[in-house]
């Protein structure tokens, strides 16, 4: 069950959300504010997993409100489109234009109940896979980008810090993404994935790297426009 708060200060518009939240399974409204100031001074005392919240209100904004929820999963709902970057960069979980529909909202819950059950599971710096090396523990922190092999493209290539190669086996890209730590790899064509540590620069077409290739070279790599609109999300988190 999440947890949620829900601030805005039009009484109207904030009946309204508090009656899509209960229409949405498995979650719960902790309390409803229309004064941020109020929210502010008992947030202390409140148990939520989720804010839900407008961003032009008079006194203290919805982006103020946010910087203070630190560790929170914060839903902007807003009328206006100018707020988005400067949300993202607070790292909120969505950003849902009003006026608002319900299952435009259930997307928005979604993201945060992955965001929420990340926060409990534990930290892990590895992934153990299958690999030509038997079974591997693959340390993300030692994994610069991953390729498909040369042999056989149901296998793939992982390039790592020391200059070695690890041929993963029979493995698709999207199992690879699902298993990688989602703000720290990122796929940027068909046949790449790369660790978001080694991007110096990148156009609209390219992506450069910190990576050495072969020929002692900084290594630059293609940007497909199929990628194109996750990666450019993933630069701003």
């Amino acid at each position: 069950m999440l947890k949620c708060v829900l601030l805005d200060d039009e009484l109207p518009g904030l009946t309204y959300i508090r009656r899509l939240c209960e229409q949405i399974e498995d979650v719960e409204v902790v309390r409803a504010f229309n004064n941020p100031e109020k929210l502010l001074k008992e947030v202390g005392h409140l148990d939520f997993d989720v804010c839900v919240l407008d961003i032009e209100m008079p006194g203290v904004n919805g982006l103020d409100v946010a910087k203070i929820l630190k560790g929170k999963a914060i839903i902007f709902c807003t009328a206006y489109k100018q707020y988005a970057a400067e949300a993202f960069d607070l790292e909120a979980i969505d950003y849902v234009r009003k006026p608002i529909q319900r299952d435009r909202l259930e997307k928005a819950f979604h993201k945060a109940k992955i965001f929420v059950d990340n926060k409990k599971k534990p930290i892990s710096t590895f992934v153990k896979l299958n690999s030509n090396r038997g079974k591997t523990l693959l340390n993300y922190d030692d994994l610069l980008y991953i390729t498909v092999a040369d042999n056989d493209k149901r296998d793939k290539k992982a390039f790592m810090k020391n200059s070695s190669e690890i041929i993963l086996k029979n493995i698709s890209f999207d199992e690879l993404i699902r298993l990688l730590p989602i703000k720290e790899f990122i796929r940027i064509n068909r046949q790449t994935i790369i660790a978001v540590r080694t991007i110096v620069a990148y156009t609209h077409e390219t992506v450069s790297t910190n990576i050495l290739d072969a020929n002692g070279k900084l290594l630059q790599l293609p940007l497909n426009e199929h990628y194109r609109k996750s990666f450019m999300e993933n630069r701003r988190l």
